[in-house]
């Protein structure tokens, strides 16, 4: 990616965001923080997660 690749990407991302009315970007950040994540993958990523699939696994 050439840096001029990247300077329009950012561009069009701050007009994006600049177009969009200010409570619409409240909601989203609202909606954004709302969502939950499970304990286990926000601190320690997907490892819980397969671990927990191979033990399922195993035991069936």
């Amino acid at each position: 990616m050439s840096s001029d690749d990247y300077v329009k990407y950012m561009t069009q991302r701050i007009v994006k965001y600049m177009d969009t009315p200010k409570n619409e970007r409240k909601k989203q950040k609202i909606e954004r923080k709302q969502q939950d994540i499970a304990y286990s993958n926000k601190w320690f990523g997907v490892l819980p997660f397969a671990f927990r699939l191979f033990i399922q696994k195993r035991k069936d």
